[in-house]
C-alpha cells in the first residue's frame, strides 16, 4: 500500500470571509511550508511521496512550493482537492455564516444546490488518485477524507493545524486513515 499525506495549507495571510477570497500565506504561513516540507523529507525513503499535488488556491500552492522544489517536481493541480463549493447565488460575505452552519450538521445536510456528502465523497476518490503523493488542500476537504474514510457523517470530524500532516493508506477502492493530523484551535470554527 502506497501512503498519501495530506497537509492542510500553511497559515493565510487573510482569515477566511475576508475581502481577498484567494489570499498567499503570510510570513508565519511560509515558515510553517518550508517546516513541513523539511517534516516530510526526514520520512524513511519508502514512506516519503514522489509527487506533489495542490489544490488550486494560492495558499495551497505557495504551502507546496517548498516541498515540490526539493524533491525536483512539478506542483500537480488538482482542483477535486479544492475548498468546499459555495452555494449559488451566496455572497461572499454570507459564506463565513453558511459554512459555520454546515459544521455543526452531517454532510448529507449541508444547505445549498450541490449533494455536498456525493462532493464529501468526491475528495476521497481524488486522494486515492494520488496515492505515493503529498496532497496540499484544505480544512473542510480534510474533514471530508477523514470522514469517507472513517464512515462518519458529521461535517468537522477533527480540526487540523496549519500544515498537519494526514496520512492514509490506499487499499483498492478504500481511503484507509492511518494517522489524523496534528489538531489546534482553528479560526474555521
Amino acid at each position: 500500500m502506497k501512503s498519501i499525506h495530506v497537509i492542510r495549507h500553511g497559515r493565510p495571510a487573510s482569515t477566511w470571509g475576508g475581502a481577498d477570497d484567494d489570499p498567499g500565506l503570510d510570513a508565519a504561513g511560509l515558515e510553517q511550508a518550508r517546516a513541513v516540507a523539511r517534516e516530510i523529507l526526514a520520512l524513511p525513503t519508502a514512506s516519503r511521496p514522489g509527487r506533489v499535488v495542490s489544490s488550486p488556491l494560492r495558499r495551497c500552492r505557495e504551502t507546496a512550493a517548498p516541498l515540490a522544489e526539493a524533491l525536483g517536481v512539478e506542483v500537480e493541480i488538482d482542483p477535486r482537492v479544492g475548498e468546499i463549493p459555495t452555494p449559488r447565488g451566496l455572497s461572499a460575505s454570507e459564506r463565513p455564516d453558511w459554512l459555520r452552519r454546515a459544521f455543526l450538521g452531517r454532510w448529507a445536510e449541508i444547505e445549498g444546490d450541490l449533494d455536498y456528502a456525493a462532493w464529501a465523497r468526491g475528495v476521497a476518490s481524488a486522494i486515492l488518485d494520488h496515492a505515493g503523493a503529498a496532497v496540499f488542500s484544505h480544512f473542510v476537504a480534510l474533514n471530508a477524507a477523514v470522514a469517507v474514510a472513517t464512515g462518519r457523517e458529521e461535517v468537522v470530524v477533527f480540526r487540523p493545524d496549519h500544515c498537519s500532516r494526514t496520512t492514509f493508506e490506499a487499499e483498492g477502492d478504500r481511503l484507509i486513515l492511518v494517522e489524523k493530523g496534528r489538531e489546534a484551535q482553528s479560526q474555521v470554527l
